[in-house]
């Protein structure tokens, strides 16, 4: 029986730049593929850069590295559910390492077909004042229901533009499902931007909060 494989832009080793797991070591491993077009998405998701792997391929580069996270990122890697499903089934216990997924918390049918294997998920909030998309918190919502089974964490990147509307929704899904909030601000950071006021904006309505920039971009990391 042939075995799953799919386009994988980059395999790489670095520090988690971002969420309350900033500076440990992880495995990356970027998928092409989004659902969504962020307007501040700096990721390049040619396929023509990208390298055909099958499940084995990809255990194979992962067996051998010290670190004990592998990050799955993108683009939206939910959209490799096929490929996942089978990756993780087979070699998860065998890497023995932590799964963190990195997603956009929108395709959560998706999600509850791996969630098992799952260990850490960081669900962005895509706030349309910052990324052009429609606000999807229904969808953020569905997600939640299956993402508080194992650690989750929001992660929800804003710039000067963002709401009251939007931050009154973030918080109070947040609130609901008694998650950590990361506020992200976009990069670069604009100058004008006002970190204090948005920050106690969030605070006034839900205290599980942390402002944590993207580290990694500081420190010159890929």
């Amino acid at each position: 029986m042939q075995k799953q494989s799919t386009k994988i832009r980059e395999i790489f080793t670095s520090i988690q730049g971002e969420g309350p797991y900033v500076g440990q070591k992880h495995i990356f491993v970027r998928f092409c593929k989004c659902n969504l077009n962020c307007a501040y998405c700096d990721t390049d998701f040619n396929s023509q850069n990208a390298k055909d792997y099958n499940i084995d391929d990809l255990a194979l580069n992962l067996a051998d590295n010290d670190a004990e996270v592998i990050s799955f990122t993108g683009g939206e890697p939910l959209l490799e559910l096929d490929f996942l499903k089978e990756f993780l089934s087979e070699y998860k216990s065998k890497l023995n390492k932590k799964i963190y997924l990195e997603t956009n918390g929108t395709l959560y049918k998706n999600l509850a077909q791996i969630i098992d294997y799952i260990d850490i998920i960081s669900m962005d909030i895509k706030l349309e004042s910052a990324t052009g998309q429609k606000n999807l918190f229904f969808e953020n919502e569905e997600f939640l229901k299956i993402a508080q089974k194992k650690e989750t964490f929001i992660k929800a990147v804003f710039d000067e533009n963002i709401s009251d509307v939007e931050i009154e929704k973030t918080t109070t899904l947040a609130k609901k499902y008694n998650t950590l909030l990361i506020l992200q601000p976009k990069m670069p950071i604009n100058k004008g931007l006002d970190l204090d006021n948005i920050y106690n904006k969030f605070y006034k309505k839900y205290k599980n909060i942390r402002l944590i920039p993207q580290v990694h971009k500081y420190l010159n990391l890929a």
